[in-house]
Formats: C-alpha cells, structure tokens, sequence
C-alpha cells in the first residue's frame, strides 16, 4: 500500500506514520529523511543534494520528483510506504505516481501552534520560534491547500480530524483506509 500524509506542521504526521508502519507493516519515511540519506551518498546527485541544501535553497521541482522516484525504488519499499513530506504541489504530485490513499491529518492553525510551542520551550529546533511556526503554516495554507484540493478531486483524500487523542485518530486512519482501499488490514 502506497500512502502519502499531509497535514500541517504539529499536526501529527510522524506519529501516525509511525504507527501505521508498525501496523501495516511498510516504512514510514520523509522526504527530508530522504534528502538526508541521499546527501550523504558519495554520488553526483548526493553531492548535487548536499551542496544545494547546504546553500539554503530549495530542490527544484522536477528533481525532487526525480529524487523521491528514485529513492523509492529500493527494495524496502516494493510492498509500499507511507510517505511524509511530498508531494507539495499538485504539479509535484501530477508528475508522481498515484498513490492508493492521501491522508490529510486536518488540525486548525490555533491547535498547531499550541502544539509546536510546546517545541519552542524545549528547544528541539532551532527555527523554532512563534514567528518562524506562523511561517511554515502561512506557507502550508498557501501552497499545501491546492495539494489537498488536488488529491480530493482524484478521490484519494482522506479527511482525518487531527484534534483528538492519538488512538482515536489512529483507528479513524486505519477504518477509512479499510473502506478507501477495500482490502483488509493486519490485525
């Protein structure tokens, strides 16, 4: 099972991903993990993917795609994957293969900053700072939005209420994929 996670910063998507790769038994990855892993390779495109990252800019579209197709093709993730991070756009996500469910963790911009400022105290990142969360979630609305319009038009797109306790959101996840997909789940 192929799976893509959107949602806005702090609203969850790593520990459903986690959970549902232990439940589904496929890995759980991020695109930044990806750029991480590759980055690393003694490569041109690793040394192409350090080098650009590095010099604070962003990966063009069409070699991100590129870069996500290719990373993909490893035999972890024949059987499927859940997939944080990508697509973006709907232009990256035209160009990437379908995959068989979108789940979009919805939680409001009030409850992701209260979430992610409980990060701010605790240091975990250093671009964490209340104007730098306003940031990445004006940026979410702004370019995620028409990502989500996007998967919802191909009927892919699981809304999910992102705001309740993590079981309950897990089991919700784990019910309407049951239904998108019409294929049972492991027990």
């Amino acid at each position: 099972m192929k799976i893509v996670l959107i949602g806005i910063q702090g609203s969850g998507k790593s520990t459903q991903g986690n959970l549902m790769a232990k439940k589904l038994g496929i890995p759980y990855l991020s695109s930044g993990h990806i750029f991480r892993n590759m980055a690393k390779e003694k490569t041109p495109l690793g040394r192409y993917i350090k080098e650009t990252i590095n010099a604070g800019f962003l990966i063009p579209d069409d070699k991100t795609i590129e870069i996500i197709e290719e990373y993909l093709k490893k035999p972890e993730y024949t059987n499927g994957y859940i997939l944080d991070g990508f697509p973006r756009t709907p232009k990256q996500a035209q160009a990437f293969k379908e995959p068989d469910a979108v789940i979009h963790l919805d939680v409001s911009d009030k409850e992701a900053l209260w979430r992610l400022s409980g990060r701010v105290e605790e240091g975990v990142r250093e671009d964490n700072t209340l104007q730098a969360i306003r940031k990445r979630i004006e940026n979410f609305h702004t370019h995620t939005q028409p990502l989500i319009d996007y998967y919802k038009k191909r009927h892919l797109l699981l809304q999910i209420n992102g705001e309740r306790d993590i079981d309950t959101i897990f089991q919700d996840i784990l019910a309407q994929l049951k239904a998108k997909t019409k294929r049972p789940l492991p027990q």
